[in-house]
């Protein structure tokens, strides 16, 4: 990314934005990050030190009118949606901001001589499929994420709109919502606590949240992949199950995994590995941050973070 480069964000106040806009403010880039108006202030106060806030609401078409006549963008980052860590999101929610929104953001980019725009999507729209075999959504998160690729590849075919579509594997690190795999079992690790789960045969591409961003920003800068769509993950699986027994290796953790204890969700997909080898290709780049190394460091900032609240309240333990 070159320095001086103006970036719009949407969905900059989430785990991925708020690293993607902290590394774009360190590149030296122009970066409006896009705040949803009723966001908890302690999540928009996480923004780095010059990101400027914009206020954006991807289910208003003047307010995402009014983001982008504001920040002038070259390069356009989409990441506002709703239902990733909700697998049971109704369809109407998914449709107005997964869909409507990624509509009212690509028509108010498309007469805007933008650089590049990568749109955020999912490997849940593959379903059961191999990525080569195309998408098969089988929740309404996943469908809702699925019509907004199809959205905007038909707006760089009918508008010659630059976007180019990342598909995001199973992302974890630092800043992750704690309700989510990874960062309950170090948390329950951590604490000595059983930790309940599925029987954990799923096979997943853990991939480290800093190579995510290093893949979006390759996605921004590789040439002529208008229209493309990019797996972000490391092309290799790991058991659910291998993840936490690794977790309580790392930790030395006390507690029992209670693998069974919850049932598969319906229809739950077993596998999902990414085609790195199709995006290393296209833009030169593959994740870097192995799942030991990457859990070494999400242990270690959970921990630290951890102790530092335990301080703040001037707790004993």
């Amino acid at each position: 990314m070159q320095p001086a480069t103006r970036i719009l964000i949407t969905g900059a106040t989430g785990f991925i934005g708020q690293h993607l806009t902290r590394r774009l403010v360190e590149a030296g880039a122009e970066v409006r990050a896009g705040v949803f108006p009723e966001e908890p202030p302690e999540r928009a106060n996480r923004l780095p030190e010059g990101a400027v806030p914009i206020p954006l609401d991807v289910r208003d078409p003047q307010s995402v009118a009014g983001a982008v006549r504001s920040s002038s963008p070259e390069v356009v980052f989409h990441l506002a949606a709703v239902g990733a860590t909700e697998p049971g999101i109704p369809p109407l929610p998914a449709l107005r901001v997964n869909v409507e929104g990624t509509v009212h953001l690509l028509e108010a980019l498309h007469r805007q001589g933008v650089q590049r725009v990568v749109l955020v999507g999912t490997c849940h729209e593959y379903g059961a499929r191999e990525a080569r075999e195309g998408l098969d959504p089988f929740n309404f998160y996943a469908a809702s994420k699925a019509a907004a690729w199809a959205f905007a590849r038909a707006y760089w075919r009918a508008c010659g709109l630059p976007v180019v579509t990342v598909r995001l594997f199973q992302v974890y690190g630092p800043g992750q919502p704690a309700q989510t795999l990874i960062p309950s079992a170090i948390r329950a690790a951590l604490s000595g606590a059983d930790f309940r789960m599925t029987p954990g045969e799923q096979q997943r591409d853990f991939i480290y949240v800093e190579d995510v961003v290093e893949g979006l920003m390759a996605a921004a800068t590789a040439p002529s992949i208008e229209g493309e769509s990019l797996d972000l993950g490391t092309g290799r699986a790991c058991s659910i199950l291998q993840a936490v027994e690794r977790i309580w290796e790392l930790t030395g953790a006390r507690g029992r995994i209670l693998a069974g204890a919850i049932p598969y969700r319906p229809g739950e997909v077993m596998r999902f590995v990414a085609d790195a080898d199709h995006t290393a290709r296209l833009t030169g780049w593959r994740a870097a941050v192995d799942l030991e190394e990457g859990l070494r460091r999400t242990i270690y900032e959970i921990r630290r973070h951890g102790d530092a609240e335990t301080r703040r309240r001037g707790d004993s333990g």
